[in-house]
């Protein structure tokens, strides 16, 4: 058996999974983990959904306290979920805490057609995070997770926790440079099977702006739509200036969305982590498609012969196929 403190003398990121087939065998993990990280005088939060918080709460020992972050606050999007971890980290560190421990879970709904990004975040934190002392066990319920998504949590996280206290690195871990750069489309959106209701070629940021006003009337809250024209406004920006022309946007409504698919004929940014993390340097729009991934409830990136696509979706995503066994409440 491998070491139950794995992330003993490790400065950076300790990022693990468990995926489990009941609450027992979550509190088997969580407990131990939160109750040693008090021990160790180490900050502990919990990042879950409001029943798996209670539960475990409840099952810690008498006057055990622990910090909450709640996880559908936390897990808005993948953009701002890393930043939102980052500030929190940083003032834990700045206050002099020698490491963190945090247990979380996403949200099952993002076990559908939005996982693509979901599963980009995962692999990012890796990087994003490495600069504080932090150990991550993000919680996977195997009665709600579908298996793709499980079989991306193998290759997103570099150790696996099981419910008997074993740690072991996972055999399946991809290093984030390698995952990123994989062609990750997502489901499409069963709306873009009808004909666009608008399409522009080569439209100034000021005419795409303009057409996501004309495709809406009222259809969706008022400050979902001026996110949206300020992501549709930085992806044409983009497009324009490190793409290769022509530049075609392509406009959809739904009941309870809009989707807007910008494509160019170039091969996309060069840095793995676009969207996730602002590039310091500005360099191939790299703040503006940060801007553009907390602007929309969906974004998803993909190349094929000859072009580069960027679809953004405000309002709600359609659940997707993938969505499988989500509902369920064990």
């Amino acid at each position: 058996m491998l070491s139950t403190d794995p992330a003993a003398g490790r400065h950076g990121c300790h990022h693990e999974a468990i995926c489990y087939d009941s609450d027992e065998e979550l509190l088997a993990v969580a407990v131990p983990f939160l109750t040693d990280g008090i021990a160790a005088d180490e900050p502990t939060v919990l990042s879950l959904g409001e029943r798996r918080a209670a539960l475990v709460r409840s099952a810690l020992p008498a006057g055990v306290e622990v910090s909450l972050a709640t996880g559908g606050v936390m897990y808005t999007g993948p953009a701002s979920a890393i930043r939102s971890y980052q500030q929190l980290l940083a003032g834990y560190r700045a206050s002099g805490a020698r490491r963190v421990r945090i247990v979380g879970e996403l949200p099952p709904a993002h076990f559908g057609s939005t996982w693509d990004w979901w599963a980009r975040y995962e692999s990012a934190v890796n990087h994003a995070l490495d600069e504080f002392p932090v150990w991550c066990l993000c919680t996977y319920d195997r009665r709600l997770a579908p298996a793709a998504v499980l079989a991306d949590v193998g290759r997103t996280h570099p150790w696996i926790a099981t419910a008997d206290g074993r740690r072991e690195p996972s055999p399946h871990y991809t290093d984030p440079l390698l995952f990123l750069r994989e062609n990750r489309p997502g489901p499409p959106d069963p709306v873009q099977l009808t004909a666009p209701a608008l399409e522009l070629t080569d439209p100034s940021p000021a005419r795409a702006r303009h057409g996501v006003r004309e495709v809406d009337r009222g259809l969706l809250p008022a400050d979902d739509v001026d996110d949206l024209v300020v992501a549709v406004s930085e992806t044409v920006t983009n497009a324009h200036r490190y793409g290769c022309p022509p530049v075609r946007v392509r406009y959809w409504t739904a009941d309870d969305r809009i989707v807007v698919t910008v494509s160019d004929c170039g091969e996309g940014p060069k840095d793995p982590f676009a969207g996730l993390l602002p590039t310091r340097d500005g360099a191939e729009g790299g703040l503006g498609l940060w801007i553009t991934f907390q602007s929309c409830s969906h974004v998803t990136m993909s190349r094929d012969a000859g072009s580069y696509t960027l679809r953004l979706t405000a309002g709600n995503p359609p659940a997707g196929d993938i969505l499988g066994a989500v509902g369920r409440k064990p």
